[in-house]
């Protein structure tokens, strides 16, 4: 009878979920006696916990099905959840694995080797979790009769059925090519500091199909993975983090170049960002009202290289200011509203209408002003 059925389900149940209960807790009291040295079993095992009680429920209730004489489509359930467990599990324990190596590597690596560990390992890791979702996918159709006809139908006609789902995903693919030789080709890592369309950040997350870049204003940038394969982009620490950084200074042509070195180089050898390897500062260029000075000076990473250009920048006007207020640009005005100017040329001439050259000649307003009073 049907509900003598559901009494053994249930109470197959009941027993299924106290035998799992036992083991969970047995097996979480094992894991933490464990020695430290053999930390990633207990990590892998309390990983993948979840999926792994999931399956046991699943195979145990299959197991019981013979004696519970449910109608079949319990059972056909129990077949499906038992596949979707099986896939969870071997996604979950392929990350855990993947990720382990790479904890076991950085540990033995630069900083530069790591993050290229965790970029390949990264994309490896969800190129495996999607297969085995597929693969899982697949086998439950596979459970359906009728699925199973159209299956055999696809497959005798494979070749077709590519080339269109090839058509149908060729922008998919390109991405998922093109992030393939980018994690392997070594291009661009996670934490790599990059400019992409004039944008400056760190790549912060590669998908199987996008790179996600922070920028230094919290945004975040989603570029596609085939644009890094086919435009060119600055990755600014590929090979190292070491950076130069350069500060553009717009000074008068009387500015003291020499003593503006030495307070360059002195304040320089002070600062904390400078990492003692290269610096330099020059006249670059000029133009008719100014000189342009460029100093450099090299970081650790593109963060400090930053800071140390905004530290030059600022000590450098406020030692100019202080010390040489000249040396700061001068731009010229126009002549208060209601006065007479006169060219350059009148004015050395003595002969102009300015105030300036009236008192210097003697003959303009003032110079009548002061013989008017004479008289």
């Amino acid at each position: 009878m049907w509900w003598w059925s559901a009494v053994r389900l249930a109470v197959a149940g009941a027993a299924v979920v106290v035998l799992l209960y036992g083991a969970d807790r047995v097996v979480e009291v094992t894991t933490r006696r464990l020695p430290a040295r053999v930390g990633t079993v207990p990590r892998v095992l309390r990983g993948c916990r979840r999926p792994i009680l999931a399956v046991a429920g699943c195979g145990l209730l299959l197991a019981a099905m013979p004696w519970v004489r449910a109608p079949g489509g319990i059972g056909h359930l129990l077949v499906l959840a038992t596949i979707g467990s099986c896939g969870w599990l071997g996604a979950r324990a392929a990350a855990l694995v993947l990720d382990g190596a790479v904890r076991l590597a950085v540990r033995r690596r630069d900083a530069a080797w790591a993050g290229r560990a965790r970029t390949q390992v990264g994309l490896l890791s969800r190129i495996v979790q999607a297969a085995i979702a597929l693969l899982a996918l697949a086998a439950m159709l596979m459970t359906f009769p009728a699925v199973r006809v159209v299956g055999t139908s696809l497959l005798a006609s494979a070749g077709l059925v590519g080339v269109v789902a090839g058509i149908a995903a060729q922008s998919a693919l390109s991405n998922l090519f093109a992030g393939i030789q980018m994690a392997f080709g070594d291009l661009a890592r996670i934490g790599d500091v990059v400019v992409v369309g004039g944008e400056w950040g760190t790549v912060e997350e590669i998908t199987l199909t996008a790179v996600v870049i922070a920028t230094w204003d919290q945004r975040r940038i989603v570029m596609p993975m085939s644009y890094f394969a086919g435009r060119p982009f600055e990755n600014w620490s590929r090979r190292s983090d070491r950076i130069t950084g350069t500060a553009l200074l717009h000074l008068d042509h009387s500015t003291p170049v020499g003593l503006l070195r030495a307070e360059f180089e002195d304040y320089l050898a002070k600062n904390p960002r400078w990492d003692g390897e290269g610096s330099a500062l020059q006249v670059v260029d000029t133009t008719p009202s100014t000189l342009v000075v460029r100093a450099l000076a090299t970081a650790a990473n593109a963060s400090d290289a930053f800071e140390l250009r905004c530290d030059l920048r600022e000590h450098l006007v406020g030692f100019l200011r202080e010390h040489h207020p000249h040396a700061l640009p001068r731009v010229a005005v126009a002549a208060a509203p209601g006065e007479r100017t006169g060219t350059g040329t009148d004015a050395e001439a003595g002969a102009g209408t300015g105030p300036g050259s009236d008192a210097e000649a003697g003959t303009g307003q003032g110079a009548d002003a002061e013989a008017s009073g004479q008289r």
